[in-house]
Formats: C-alpha cells, structure tokens, sequence
C-alpha cells in the first residue's frame, strides 16, 4: 500500500485546520472527506481500492464551476472538500498510482 507524499499530506493537514476555524455552515467536505484527511495527513498506507475512490472523487468534481470556486475562494466548501482528498497534488499523485497499475 503507497504512503502519500509529504506534499498530500501538508494539503490535507491544512484543509483539516481550515475546517476546523470555519464556521459549521461553511464547512465543506463529507464524513468520508474527512475521514480521508486524517489517512493522508498522518501519512498512513492508502489502499489501492482507496487510491481509485480519490481518482473518481477528483473526476466528479473538477468541473469548471467548481475550479473557478476554488480559486476564487480558498475558504469555500468546494476548495476544503477538494484539499481534503489532497488537493492537486493528491489528484497528481492518486493517478499516477492508477496509471502505473494499468501498465503493469
């Protein structure tokens, strides 16, 4: 099981102490996103079966709506949900892993 680099875990940690600071009626992200925060900021092993859940939780929300969100508003519940998976660099990470297992 791969352990997500440091750079997945300082997103994750710092989505967690945004939402921490914000709110309750501001706060983005599911019971599962931050359940998913706390494996990458710890630096646990993520299952694969995981590591593909992330690559559709990136698929489904990269919408041009929701990139415009996130840049427009670092704080938005869009912006901690997508950091919580990660962010970019989960998203780089999570399917580079899904890619090198497709040309094995």
């Amino acid at each position: 099981m791969p352990i997500p680099p440091k750079s997945v875990q300082s997103v994750a940690r710092k989505a967690l102490e945004r939402r921490r600071e914000l709110p309750p009626s501001r706060r983005g992200g599911t019971a599962v996103g931050v359940a998913r925060a706390r494996s990458l900021a710890n630096g646990q092993n993520i299952p694969i079966e995981t590591i593909k859940r992330m690559t559709s939780f990136f698929a489904r929300h990269d919408t041009p709506a929701e990139r415009r969100n996130r840049r427009n508003d670092k704080n938005s519940k869009a912006s901690v949900a997508w950091d919580l998976w990660g962010g970019n660099p989960g998203r780089r990470w999570a399917e580079s892993i899904v890619r090198r297992l497709k040309n094995a």
